[in-house]
């Protein structure tokens, strides 16, 4: 999907040479293989903490093949699916726990920008009416590059595209989620790179279906004291992401977040959302890396 273009990006700039990229068709054998002679075994999850996978991650491996290795490993959700691919994960049993519309997705030019309304408004609507027929519940959306504009702008900005569609949303019980990045590494000027600032657009929308995409690996990179966010507001929160800190990669060891203490936030507030993960897998077995994520996560 070329209107992804940050997120292709990064997968290409982490996964440089592989054929997959390369050629949009190939999958890594060693992938394929581990799937093949079945050395991906369910996990028996507690059912603590409902798991997701976000599809862009793993997108040299085509979709059919990813939700049979989400069936195995055995949660129920990937993140981050168009209308198009609907279908396909519905007939492996599989929820879409964040959906895009099925017009133009930019990272960049977003609700902050009153130029972009009239697109956004009309995606948006089209969107919630497809989320809610396919019964569906989230919709992501973005705040958009700042190019000079200062906060407090955006946010009044934001606040009046996003009060065209949110009637439609509450009628439909669907929920708009705002997704926050770090603008010091991945995406520089981003304007909604602060919980804070999410926070106060929730507050001025003031709708039970507008919350916030708490991404922990972004959040972690601009404000760090994800427990702390998460424990005073989660009322916002109604989405989370993971990735280790720093790269972008497994949750493991070898990074410095402490996400089975996460979790336990995570549950303790009452949430019963999905978490999705979000981290490009480096180790030659990707479907092994999601397997380890999601048990380190099976608090």
């Amino acid at each position: 999907m070329p209107n992804l273009v940050n997120r292709r990006k990064l997968i290409k700039q982490v996964l440089s040479g592989s054929a997959a990229l390369a050629a949009g068709v190939a999958i890594p054998k060693n992938v394929m293989a581990a799937f093949d002679k079945n050395q991906i075994a369910n996990t028996n999850l507690k059912g603590n903490i409902n798991h997701s996978v976000c599809r862009w991650c793993f997108s040299e491996i085509p979709l059919e093949e990813l939700c049979k290795a989400v069936k195995q490993i055995g949660f129920g959700a990937i993140d981050l699916l168009k209308p198009n691919e609907w279908p396909i994960a519905k007939q492996y049993g599989l929820y879409s726990s964040m959906c895009y519309t099925a017009g133009e997705t930019s990272l960049t030019k977003g609700w902050n920008d009153l130029k972009n309304h009239d697109w956004l408004v009309k995606d948006y609507l089209e969107g919630i009416e497809l989320v809610a027929a396919a019964g569906y519940k989230n919709l992501i959306c973005f705040a958009g590059n700042r190019n000079g504009m200062d906060d407090e702008t955006g946010l009044n900005n934001c606040v009046t595209g996003l009060k065209k569609i949110m009637p439609l949303a509450e009628a439909k019980g669907v929920t708009i989620q705002i997704e926050l990045f770090n603008s010091r590494i991945d995406h520089k000027d981003y304007m909604g790179d602060k919980s804070a600032w999410g926070i106060e657009l929730c507050k001025r929308l003031g709708s039970p279906n507008f919350k916030i995409l708490f991404d922990i690996y972004h959040m972690q990179i601009d404000e760090g004291d994800i427990i702390r966010s998460i424990q005073n507001n989660h009322q916002y929160f109604g989405h989370y992401h993971t990735a280790g800190v720093p790269g972008r990669h497994e949750i493991d060891d070898t990074q410095e977040l402490n996400y089975p203490a996460i979790m336990r936030a995570i549950k303790a507030s009452g949430y019963t959302g999905y978490v999705a993960h979000e981290f490009i897998p480096t180790h030659t077995d990707h479907l092994a890396s999601l397997q380890q994520a999601v048990t380190i996560c099976d608090i």
